[in-house]
């Protein structure tokens, strides 16, 4: 597949995951609850976990932003699902590795792959990992 042909896939992941987002909502109960915001361009996140023994139950997320911050919190919601706390942190990592622009194994990525030509975007950088920030210290407040 051309470059090309793969950056215009890549955007309609993107796009589709900014028109019709997984795990937009919040969670019933007693669960972590994250506020984030990016103050450089507006977004702002607020991300729940429900995580019992080590696993991520279930994720969901509220708030406004770029298609690209709300994109990313949708996959990433929907790729740390039934995941270890560790395989999530490892996803985040490796997400970050992605966004510096390093190669990265992104086949576990599923369509977080999509959002790997924003490392050419420096200031769009906050916008993608803003709800990974938010996982991160989820996970660690818990």
């Amino acid at each position: 597949m051309s470059l090309n042909n793969l950056d215009t896939l890549y955007r309609q992941v993107i796009m589709d995951h900014y028109k019709n987002p997984r795990n937009r909502g919040t969670l019933e109960g007693d669960f972590v609850t994250v506020d984030m915001n990016n103050p450089t361009c507006g977004d702002r996140i607020q991300l729940q976990l429900h995580v019992e023994d080590g696993i991520v139950q279930d994720a969901k997320y509220e708030g406004e932003g770029c298609s690209i911050s709300m994109s990313s919190a949708s996959m990433m919601t929907q790729a740390i699902k039934g995941k270890k706390i560790e395989e999530a942190l490892e996803m985040s990592h490796t997400f970050s590795d992605m966004m510096l622009g390093n190669d990265v194994d992104t086949e576990e990525m599923g369509d977080i792959e999509a959002l790997q030509g924003v490392s050419k975007f420096p200031a769009r950088i906050k916008c993608a990992t803003l709800a990974w920030k938010a996982m991160e210290k989820g996970v660690h407040d818990q």
